[in-house]
């Protein structure tokens, strides 16, 4: 019988490779804190951009979002009470995600739910999910044509 016996085998890594990964990383760590310490120009605040272009509002509602005891999300305006939206369990991810993010911010804070969320939808089309008491704001259209509508659709009657 012949027994071989192997030794561990070795793994290596090239240096050339780990150190241009470790350049990237290095470089993208800078660029960041370059922005963020104010050396370069945030190149897109909406706000700014809104004001530089003279967009102005062209619908607004108020709203409320409610977690029912069966799961759902019920949408409320804030000025008549009339539901504009009701989603189901397993229905309206984006408008459940959007909406406890922008409350996380509240509770973080220690602010409540009396003060209604604001949707806006500009004149340059764009829609903009935000909440005066916090200063958040959600650019609804950067999250795909599909998520916008959800939010749209709640727009209706307003214009």
């Amino acid at each position: 019988m012949i027994v071989r016996t192997y030794e561990e085998d070795e793994i290596t890594v090239h240096r050339v490779p780990l150190m241009l990964m470790g350049g990237l990383v290095a470089i993208s760590l800078a660029m960041t804190a370059s922005v963020t310490l104010g050396f370069f120009e945030r190149t897109s605040d909406p706000v700014v951009n809104r004001a530089e272009a003279g967009t102005e509002a062209t619908a607004t509602r108020q709203l409320f979002f409610f977690d029912e005891a069966d799961g759902s999300v019920r949408v409320e305006d804030a000025a008549s009470g009339i539901e504009v939206g009701r989603f189901g369990v397993g229905e309206g991810g984006f408008v459940r995600s959007t909406v406890r993010s922008l409350v996380h911010q509240r509770r973080i804070r220690g602010i409540g739910s009396d003060v209604p969320f604001e949707l806006v939808e500009w004149d340059n089309g764009n829609l903009t999910l935000r909440d005066e008491t916090t200063g958040s704001a959600l650019e609804l259209d950067y999250f795909g044509k599909d998520n916008r509508r959800v939010f749209a659709d709640m727009l209706e009657g307003v214009k």
